[in-house]
């Protein structure tokens, strides 16, 4: 990724901090006058409240632009594909994750990205090609956040004597009855099949290249496939958690946290075997003029930090780590419940994007097969 000026070497608190001397570094007040809508696609929930509370309130405020979240990221590659398709992309900015940012990116319908002249540097200077995490910058990409797929249970629903504590666990009905809510994806089951199985986190994406793995995999599914209600949407597992109609969910962590912190729900979360990945930005070929400036700004150090008051997801950005502190409602330390939080981290499996890139079609309509069956 080439270097450049980054924006001249000032600092980023510095422009936070003095709104009219911001606004005019920034390139922001070209669009403060034209108060544009920007359609922002993204997950919704207490995700998107994140996002609402850190970025867009503050955005609309210092712009007067309006900002419309559209709750589509679940299938934003086809919606995508289907707007362009359509002549009629009517996104301004999307909420995707790396493996579809890839596949989009290749298709051409996302714009590549010169992150160290698009995005701020650290408040000290660090430009963002060095500040980001690894593996959070892709052609087309821009992470914000680190965030996990767990598999969460209600306390309520077993004895204090008997609480679940591993991935095997989940696949375990007869000591640990009820009903598991799992996401309709090959994503993430496939690997929390196979440790359940027995295999080591780090060993997960190498069997599953195999065939042999793959049906390893489906074999250990087919355990517990008549005990599963499959969710599509990710307000559906903290729901049916809450109603008591499964044990079992797995979900975002976020979504989760939200409920236990929020909600006071009795939910615990299985840190075992976490697949954890980044979650981030895509702009719309063709959009990029119009969501520059509010992507510089929303992925800037405190900007990221600021998300981290509102939803246990990591910020992409090392700058950004010193500067988050406790819930923005609660005042709860928010430090242990960050995927990323080391005993929570001590058998994580980091999802491989590059796998799913290249497996996600085949594997999909195996997992499709595997259900009708």
């Amino acid at each position: 990724m080439k270097r450049n000026d980054k924006q001249a070497g000032k600092p980023v608190l510095k422009l936070i901090t003095c709104a009219v001397a911001g606004a005019s570094a920034l390139g922001l007040a070209s669009v403060a006058q034209a108060q544009q809508t920007l359609n922002i696609v993204s997950w919704g929930g207490a995700y998107t409240m994140s996002q609402q509370k850190a970025y867009h309130e503050p955005w609309m405020e210092q712009t007067g632009d309006e900002i419309i979240n559209l709750d589509r990221s679940g299938n934003a590659l086809a919606g995508l594909r289907a707007q362009s398709q359509a002549g009629n992309v009517t996104w301004d900015l999307v909420d995707m994750l790396p493996a579809d940012a890839m596949i989009a990116c290749a298709e051409g319908l996302i714009e590549p990205l010169d992150h160290d002249e698009l995005l701020a540097d650290a408040p000290d200077g660090t430009p963002p090609s060095e500040d980001f995490v690894d593996g959070a910058l892709g052609e087309c990409f821009v992470a914000s956040i680190v965030y996990s797929n767990i598999v969460a249970f209600n306390t309520e629903m077993f004895p204090e004597d008997n609480q679940p504590s591993t991935i095997a666990d989940v696949f375990d009905v007869e000591n640990f009855p009820g009903k598991r809510t799992l996401l309709r994806k090959p994503i993430n089951n496939l690997e929390w099949a196979l440790v359940a199985d027995g295999v080591a986190p780090e060993d997960v994406y190498d069997v599953l290249e195999t065939e042999e793995g793959i049906q390893r995999a489906f074999a250990k599914l087919d355990t517990i496939k008549d005990h599963v209600i499959w969710w599509e949407e990710g307000a559906q597992p903290p729901q049916l958690l809450a109603d008591q109609e499964v044990a079992f969910g797995s979900a975002y962590n976020g979504r989760i946290f939200n409920a236990m912190v929020s909600e006071n729900q009795p939910f615990e979360i299985i840190w075992d075997a976490q697949v954890f990945e980044l979650d981030g930005w895509v702009v719309p070929t063709g959009k990029l003029d119009k969501v520059k400036d509010y992507l510089h700004f929303a992925t800037d150090t405190q900007r990221l930090a600021d998300q981290a008051q509102y939803i246990s997801y990591g910020p992409a950005r090392y700058s950004s780590s010193d500067l988050v502190s406790v819930h923005a409602e609660t005042g709860i330390d928010m430090m242990p419940h960050m995927p990323t939080f080391p005993p929570n981290f001590a058998t994580a499996i980091q999802k491989d994007d590059e796998f799913w890139a290249d497996y996600n079609d085949e594997l999909t309509q195996r997992f499709d097969a595997w259900l009708a069956q």
